[in-house]
């Protein structure tokens, strides 16, 4: 028999605003070992993706180190992909975007390395037919998608050792079946072992072992580290490979020359399997997790999977209105800036910025629930609208359900910021953005019920690997801090800004009293917003209540979240603790919030004494490294007893930078 081909891939990526310190300690602990490593065998051929916003990062800060991966391209030895150059799941942005940032990305390959991409990585293996003419028009000639994609056609695992071509509307691509079989095995199980299944693949006559993913999973991932590296697994597994007769190494590209496609297939529109699970909400997600359970328990696991395909990508813009308003507001600048013939390019960048995978989902992985990733989600985005608005002016009302969920937006802005009030009854805002300070201090994520909660209750817990080898992030179930039960109770209203109670009791029937106004009105209450030069202010006009207690809470997103950069100054100038601590003021006119990170601070002036408390917002969250808390918000609470039976109540928020 001749010798099985392995074609290794890995794909190197960090979200568009991730921490310094953090993709130093993934170049340090991962990219730079490897590469080193890799370097060292030039007969090993390999294939390599690495997102252009993270090229760019590490290009500039660790020069001789990517030189090094430079000069593999050189003499053959690696093949690099492309892809869209922020990283954005391609299904999810327009065709116009997908094609700039592909070719942004390969521009970028062919300018460092003198050779055009061919391949391309295909963003969290997202795939759906649409995404091919942007793809085979920017140059591509193939991508990789998983095994699982090709099960669902009905494809059995023996028949994906080789490519396959599809079409839309006649424009060819093909597609590379990735193996999960390889997936779950490198670099978990022992490096003999892994050889041990190659060899076996080539006895049965297969022509190509197909692997492509994180390049994570050497050396950042739990345990990988001193697994990979300091107890050899990758120069045994390089080193086995190639003393093998029975297992060669190739690019991508070089195979794709040597061999003829398999056929014509079409795939449905999925991605991996664990992400077919995540997209799910609950209780759906719970219930599709034990139907996996039971089917595998008994048995029909590997026959049935691909039948049971869970949800698809987009559904996570179902589940998390945060994340669906990012991508609405996103697709709105999108084709604003699309009208502006010539338009600079610095817009097109904070565009292509907006559109990082990262932020817009979660799972195991995913960025939905970090802060900061959001935040540079926004940061872009705000940057972006303000250099629109002053190239291409709009109204400064707009009424419009941007987001598709039934019910109007208002959409007010004036030079200074943006306030959106969506008409569902609550009166209250969910987006505040400064222009000033390019930042939205209603990017909060409110408390879900996610499928995984149901794993804290059992502690934490390993599902060990047979023999020899390391776990899985799969199968580890971990804590960075102590959680509860109450510190998972879901949300039942948004996480909004001017959230009002009377009595205790959510309002939640306010009205729109007029057309085209940011005023709301339900019994005894008038609303009204307006926007203000640097800020925004708030008026409620009470009749007949004289008694009551009504409340507002105002969740901000503020930076600093509970590090030490972000504290309460109070009018005396003393500082009672930071956002991630309780704040109690009986009575209080003046509370100002300041923030190291944001570069600026909020100053709250209430027009009566209030009742002022602040809380920190956290949620609950799992990732490779276990689950986590997170402070989403700080929530500051307002509350007054109403003094007479025709009240006027008025808070000023001002929005300033910081003071030296």
């Amino acid at each position: 028999m001749p010798p099985v081909t392995l074609l290794l891939g890995v794909h190197a990526h960090q979200p568009v605003g991730n921490f310094p310190e953090v993709i130093i300690d993934a170049h340090l602990r991962c990219y730079k070992p490897f590469l080193e490593t890799l370097y060292a065998y030039p007969d090993f051929h390999f294939s390599a993706h690495f997102s252009g916003w993270l090229l760019d990062w590490l290009r500039e800060r660790y020069p001789a180190d990517m030189d090094l991966l430079a000069q593999m391209v050189k003499r053959g030895q690696v093949e690099l992909f492309s892809s869209g150059d922020s990283e954005p799941v391609l299904a999810a942005i327009p065709h116009r975007d997908r094609l700039g940032q592909l070719k942004t990305l390969n521009d970028k390959l062919h300018q460092w390395t003198r050779v055009r991409p061919r391949g391309a990585w295909l963003t969290e293996r997202v795939w759906e037919s649409a995404v091919v003419p942007a793809l085979a028009a920017s140059g591509i000639k193939y991508v990789t998608v998983d095994d699982y994609h090709f099960f669902c056609t009905g494809k059995s695992s023996d028949a994906l050792d080789g490519y396959f071509s599809t079409e839309e509307d006649g424009t060819r691509l093909d597609l590379f079946p990735i193996s999960e079989a390889l997936r779950y095995r490198l670099p978990f199980s022992p490096a003999h072992e892994v050889i041990g299944y190659l060899e076996n693949l080539a006895e049965r006559g297969q022509a190509a072992a197909i692997y492509f993913d994180d390049i994570e999973k050497f050396g950042i991932w739990p345990e990988t580290y001193d697994w990979v590296y300091h107890r050899g697994w990758l120069k045994a597994l390089i080193e086995g490979v190639l003393a093998s007769p029975r297992i060669r190494t190739a690019t991508y590209a070089d195979f794709h020359a040597r061999n003829a496609t398999r056929g014509i297939v079409y795939l449905p529109t999925t991605s991996y399997s664990e992400m077919n699970e995540w997209t799910l909400p609950m209780p759906a997600a719970g219930i599709y997790s034990a139907f996996l359970a039971s089917e595998k328990a008994a048995g029909r696991g590997e026959t049935h999977r691909p039948f049971l395909r869970g949800g698809i990508w987009r559904n996570f813009l179902t589940r998390y209105p945060e994340a669906n308003w990012m991508h609405k507001r996103m697709q709105d600048l999108s084709a604003r800036l699309a009208e502006i013939p010539r338009a600079p390019p610095a817009l097109t960048a904070e565009l292509y910025r907006a559109q990082a995978n990262d932020a817009y989902w979660h799972g195991l992985f995913g960025g939905l629930y970090l802060p900061h990733l959001r935040r540079a989600v926004w940061n872009n985005l705000i940057a972006l609208e303000a250099k629109l608005d002053a190239l291409q002016p709009r109204p400064a009302l707009l009424a419009v359900d941007l987001d598709l969920d039934g019910k109007n937006e208002l959409i007010a802005h004036n030079a200074a910021v943006q306030l959106v009030i969506r008409d569902d009854g609550l009166g209250a805002a969910h987006e505040l953005s400064s222009y000033l300070l390019s930042h939205n201090f209603g990017d909060t994520l409110r408390r879900y019920h996610e499928h995984y909660h149901d794993k804290i209750a059992g502690g934490p817990r390993r599902q060990s690997p047979e023999g020899e080898g390391i776990a899985s992030a799969h199968d580890i179930v971990q804590f960075k801090q102590p959680i509860c039960a109450d510190d998972i109770v879901p949300d039942t209203l948004p996480r909004a800004l001017w959230l009002d109670e009377l009595d205790d009791q959510a309002l939640t029937d306010y009205q729109q009293s007029t057309p085209r106004a940011l005023k709301f009105t339900r019994r005894n209450i008038s609303k009204t917003y307006a926007l203000e030069a640097s800020g925004v202010s708030v008026t409620w006009h009470l009749d007949d209540l004289a008694g009551h207690r009504l409340s507002t809470a105002i969740h901000l997103a503020m930076p600093s979240c509970d590090g030490f950069l972000g504290h309460y100054l109070l009018a005396d100038g003393s500082i009672p603790g930071g956002f991630g601590q309780h704040l109690d003021l009986p009575a209080a006119h003046h509370l100002t919030l300041q923030d190291g990170v944001l570069g600026g601070q909020l100053e709250l002036i209430t027009s009566l004494s209030a009742a002022i408390s602040g809380r920190p917002q956290q949620t609950v969250s799992q990732s490779e490294a276990g689950f986590e808390k997170i402070m989403q918000s700080t929530q500051i609470r307002l509350s007054w007893v109403i003094p007479n039976n025709a009240c006027t109540l008025k808070i000023q928020l001002n929005i300033k930078p910081q003071q030296p």
